[in-house]
């Protein structure tokens, strides 16, 4: 299968296009701008692809600029689908990682039923990209996936897991951080670029799948789990400076949908543990 990929240099698009490959997929990445109409026209025109996989957003919460999220992460998909629904051949399956922020703050374990209730502009992006796409659905198989937290190996420092990652392997003596009181899944990027690629040969179009593990942690977990792999210890400070007012304090997901579609298809699904994921992260940062 030809796969298109956007945001192959990215932290996912990495791995994704590393598991597409060992499957026996072409993965071309896209190189055009998404927020070039012209040149993402062009560029999907030459790729004819098989099936999409749209990875490229803006997805730090953090992130200074907030029109931004919207310049990429809505406008920039409109101009990817309008490209791949104007091909003369119309590709079999194309996949958009909205993300599970677009749920908010929810107290149990959430299915893709839930009422969306974004609390920052990120989560807002993402949930307004997914009202535009399916205006294409006449036109395009999409399949939506809202992701859950999830890391890996050389994801970008701003992020929780590999900040306290590169503290600990370096043992550090202490660490500012923002928030402390939080639960959320830390899943392994792995378990993610899997799922991605069953859901572009088995994923119904014009579905929504949580991709995540149902199994949240809170923050003192994994400093502890991070503790007993390397036999250090630091100390925790909170800087008024990292606390931001609109974020997610509690975030899990139910994967009941994605597990029965892959057991009907025969796929295997195993999710890492969490000190899998940060004994090979450790690992990494030490090489």
């Amino acid at each position: 299968m030809k796969i298109l990929l956007t945001g192959a240099a990215g932290f996912t698009g990495r791995f994704f296009m590393t598991a597409a490959e060992a499957a026996g997929h072409q993965v071309i990445a896209l190189q055009a701008n998404l927020t070039d109409q012209s040149l993402v026209a062009d560029e999907v025109a030459l790729a004819q692809p098989d099936a999409v996989v749209h990875l490229a957003a803006i997805s730090f919460v953090g992130h200074a600029d907030d029109s931004a999220f919207y310049a990429v992460n809505v406008v920039g998909t409109t101009n990817l689908l309008a490209a791949l629904a104007a091909l003369p051949v119309r590709p079999s399956s194309v996949l958009l990682a909205s993300s599970a922020n677009v749920y908010g703050n929810c107290a149990s374990p959430i299915t893709e039923e839930h009422a969306p209730a974004p609390v920052n502009h990120y989560a807002m992006s993402k949930l307004a990209m997914e009202h535009m796409a399916w205006s294409y659905q006449d036109r395009l198989p999409i399949v939506m996936t809202r992701p859950f937290n999830y890391t890996g190996p050389g994801q970008a420092p701003q992020f929780l897991i590999p900040k306290l990652v590169s503290y600990f392997a370096r043992k550090a003596e202490k660490i500012e951080l923002g928030n402390l009181n939080f639960e959320l899944e830390f899943n392994d990027v792995r378990m993610v670029c899997k799922a991605y690629l069953a859901l572009i040969e088995h994923g119904v179009p014009g579905q929504v799948y949580n991709v995540c593990s149902g199994q949240p942690f809170a923050l003192q977990h994994v400093i502890d789990t991070l503790e007993q792999l390397t036999g250090h210890s630091m100390a925790i400070k909170v800087n008024p400076a990292f606390v931001r007012v609109n974020e997610v304090h509690r975030l899990c997901g139910n994967p009941d949908k994605l597990k029965a579609l892959f057991k009907h298809k025969g796929v295997t699904f195993n999710t890492p543990g969490l000190d899998e994921t940060l004994d090979w992260m450790l690992s990494e940062a030490l090489d």
